[in-house]
């Protein structure tokens, strides 16, 4: 074999090479775009680069399909559903403690269902390879918890976006997997708007209350001036 077919047959096992690494790439990218959908998006947009994005969902990829994640069964999901009620109830009277509630309560479905929960970002990561759609609200709904918790515990607004973004991604996590998710999804999440009118009602009736306790001290005050007859 002269030196030319050689240099030739070892650019042609270059090219095809070449060829296939680019077709494994693209295949790679197109499956990765598929499973994280939005979240593919927001990785790249966060990394130095595409492939840095795609290496490191890849990897999160890997690390979800070696768990032994399960559905709730009937009674888990009866019982994690009812101490949502509960929860939600509470949010009227009590939201800052209602909030915490309820992200303890996505932490033990979690925890449940066969996820790793000592880590938040590993949380959301994981629940990115299954639940693309909603992992946002959950990444939101930890943030305006912890803007709430930063800012002293004063507004309380925080407190209302976080808990409407956990009750949609807790309705995502009590669902059957056998049944149509898409669907699921959409209903659930449409069914996380809180009650906003029942929010702010109580917080009307709390200023209330806040009013007249002020009334009643300034009244009782000796240095109150009184109303002579």
């Amino acid at each position: 074999m002269t030196t030319v077919i050689v240099i030739i047959v070892v650019l042609v096992v270059a090219a095809l090479a070449a060829g296939a690494f680019v077709m494994y790439q693209k295949q790679r990218r197109a499956q990765l775009q598929q499973r994280f959908g939005p979240e593919y998006d927001r990785a790249v947009e966060g990394a130095d680069s595409r492939r840095e994005a795609e290496s490191h969902l890849a990897g999160i990829a890997q690390q979800r399909d070696k768990l032994d994640v399960r559905d709730l069964n009937d009674a888990e999901r009866a019982q994690y559903s009812t101490e949502w009620e509960v929860v939600q109830a509470r949010f009227v009277d009590e939201p800052t403690q209602a909030v915490d509630a309820a992200d303890g309560l996505i932490t033990t479905v979690m925890r449940v269902r066969g996820y790793p929960v000592e880590d938040f970002e590993q949380r959301a990561d994981l629940v990115a390879a299954d639940h693309p759609e909603v992992v946002s609200h959950y990444r939101e709904a930890h943030a305006a918890h912890q803007r709430h918790r930063d800012a002293g515990g004063i507004d309380t607004e925080d407190l209302r976006q976080s808990f409407v973004h956990y009750r949609a991604l807790f309705a995502v996590l009590v669902v059957d997997d056998d049944g149509d998710r898409a669907d699921v999804n959409r209903a659930e999440v449409d069914r996380a708007e809180v009650d906003r009118a029942e929010i702010d009602r109580a917080d009307v009736n709390r200023a209330e209350v806040d009013h007249a306790d002020d009334v009643e001290t300034d009244v009782s005050d000796p240095t109150h001036p009184q109303e002579t007859r």
